[in-house]
């Protein structure tokens, strides 16, 4: 009996080992930004083979068509034998006549380094996996195999989420894990610090890849980047429960990528052109907080929208002002209760969002939910049609993180806190990964305080776009919103030139100005190129009329020029002296000092 249950278990296990899909992938023409690809699939059960590349990646909304960037693809059988290929649309490849397993091979190129896509050069091998790999749809259960050939002669590491099976050689649970899992090959710094917690004891690992940084350099953004794991896990109160008890940073920071984060469930991708030693240890940081923040909040608090992330389609929800933007809030407030920022770098960069955000007409248009829908055409999304979205649109990022901020302080005038409600959130939403609706956020908030803020709150300002009382709110830990009026265009005007849609009810609009207009002349002033129109507008008499001509379509075109004054915000603390007792406690506690 125990030989023959010995026995089932050893064909069991070989049975599901062989349900695998395995990956070679080698670099041998990295200097030409090629990757060269070998997949097997197995236990193909559908007569047509189907085979394709992904049209979205995790994190990423809008649609990217990586399969443009693949040829020379072949099939063989078993066998060795070669089979025809054939595409039955522009995303896919199809073989017939398989025996259930087929090797592909594909040669890919690969020239961008971001959150999203590959490149591949002598420096490095930096590898998003959907922009990479192809797969079946039907074998997406199945356990995916990489064995990666490093170039040794360029002294190139690995660094992944995956587990590691053996030398070069990872593993995947399936294809959702693999493909939220970049991996990073290059000559590059690593460092570890272990974080105790509720989940044990954990590691973090931070890899950074920059060939001109000092180690001296790389140690301090790592101290930095300690701070701000550990300011982060006193928010929420413990770490996610990582896959295989890691957590890794895969930051490129060399001169030929693209400036981007990307977090996945245990790593996020930071790229930038920034060195560490051409002070890319203040300017990078941010990303660091901003990424590890989604480790909590959309990587397991994550909306129902996106679940399961969908890699043939563009993947849209209205829930990305809390996915995104709180965790905007939440990036700038960690690097200040780090000590990495003070006060007033916090509140330069928060006047910043506060600006944008409510001097925008696009709430005219959109509420926070829609704005988070408008996603799948403005995350790096490409179209050759103009839009208007100067008017219309208002980043997710941005407008989510003044909402947390409100929020924050709403919660703040009753003793409580937006850290305890994003804990609830965390214990009944993240931690149970159990996917919420944007009600399940309002309902938390009510079972957090009461039905009636709850209500209003949503009302207000998520379901609706109006503006809270931020005078109010902000005097709460001393900080004032101060506001001045100037003049102003109202629109991007560079080289004599009207460079981006007019922002509605402003000089440039209220004038009939549009982008591409050449201004000749204001009142009997001939304009050139050199001129600062920026700094002449403010200069002009706001009690005498006014005129400009415009050269639109070679034609010469007189209006009046209608000044309209713009509003600009500014966030300033009070000085220690001018804040009451109470002003101190609730400046102390909202920046934990």
């Amino acid at each position: 009996m125990k030989l023959i249950f010995h026995c089932f278990l050893f064909f069991s296990a070989c049975n599901i080992f062989s349900q695998n899909t395995e990956y070679i992938v080698s670099f041998e023409n990295a200097e030409h930004h090629e990757i060269s690809v070998e997949v097997s699939f197995k236990d193909i059960k559908v007569d047509t083979a189907v085979f394709r590349m992904a049209r979205s990646s995790p994190g990423r909304y809008a649609l990217h068509e990586f399969a443009k960037n693949v040829y020379s693809v072949r099939a063989e059988n078993d066998q060795g034998k070669e089979l025809n290929v054939f595409r039955p649309d522009p995303y896919s490849w199809a073989v017939v006549g398989h025996t259930g397993y087929l090797k592909i091979h594909y040669t890919l190129f690969a020239n961008r380094a971001d959150g999203t896509y590959s490149q591949v050069d002598e420096s490095h091998a930096h590898l998003n996996m959907p922009a990479t790999f192809m797969y079946m749809p039907e074998l997406s259960d199945h356990e995916m195999l990489v064995n990666f050939k490093p170039r040794t002669d360029l002294n190139w590491k690995i660094a992944t989420q995956l587990e590691k099976m053996e030398e070069n050689k990872y593993r995947a649970p399936n294809l959702q894990y693999f493909m939220d899992s970049p991996t990073e090959l290059s000559d590059f710094y690593k460092g570890t610090f272990v974080i105790e917690g509720p989940n044990g004891r954990q590691k973090i690992n931070l890899v950074v890849h920059d060939s001109m940084a000092t180690q001296l350099e790389f140690e301090e953004y790592l101290k930095h980047t300690e701070s701000i794991v550990k300011t982060q896990q006193k928010i929420i109160g413990e770490l996610p429960k990582f896959d295989f008890g890691e957590y890794t940073f895969l930051a490129c920071y060399m001169p030929q990528v693209n400036g981007d984060g990307m977090e996945h469930r245990n790593s996020t991708v930071l790229t930038s052109t920034r060195s560490l030693s051409q002070g890319g240890i203040q300017e990078n940081i941010g990303t660091v907080s901003h990424e590890f923040f989604h480790c909590w909040n959309v990587e397991r608090i994550r909306p129902a929208s996106l679940e399961p992330f969908n890699f043939e389609k563009a993947n849209m929800s209205g829930a990305l002002w809390f996915a995104e933007g709180f965790t905007n809030y939440y990036d700038a407030l960690s690097l200040t209760r780090a000590k990495i920022w003070d006060l007033n770098t916090f509140l330069v960069n928060e006047s910043y969002s506060f600006n944008y955000v409510w001097t925008s007409p696009g709430r005219n248009y959109f509420n926070p939910i829609e704005m988070s829908q408008q996603a799948p055409f403005v995350d790096a999304a490409t179209a050759l049609d103009p839009n208007n979205r100067e008017n219309t649109y208002i980043s997710y990022y941005n407008y989510g993180e003044m909402l947390g901020f409100a929020l924050d302080l709403t919660l703040r005038q009753i003793g409580k806190s937006l850290d305890a409600y994003m804990k609830l959130v965390w214990q009944r939403f993240g931690k149970t990964e159990k996917p919420y609706e944007i009600n399940d956020l309002k309902e938390v908030l009510a079972s957090y305080t009461n039905q009636e803020l709850a209500n209003n709150f949503f009302q207000d300002f998520i379901y609706d776009s109006q503006i809270p009382n931020f005078t109010e709110l902000l005097s709460i830990v001393g900080v004032r919103l101060e506001q001045r009026e100037e003049l102003s265009w109202g629109a991007l005007v560079r080289y004599g030139k009207v460079m981006s849609n007019p922002f509605e009810d402003s000089t440039a609009y209220l004038s009939g100005l549009q982008m591409g207009d050449i201004i000749e002349k204001i009142d009997t002033t001939p304009i050139t190129q050199g001129d600062d129109l920026n700094a002449m507008i403010k200069n002009l008499d706001t009690d005498i009329e006014h005129s400009i001509v415009v050269k639109r379509f070679g034609t010469l075109i007189e209006k009046p020029l209608v000044l309209k004054p713009w509003t600009e915000y500014k966030l300033k603390a009070q000085e220690e002296l001018e804040l009451t007792a109470k002003q101190k406690e609730a400046r102390r506690l909202w920046l934990q000092q």
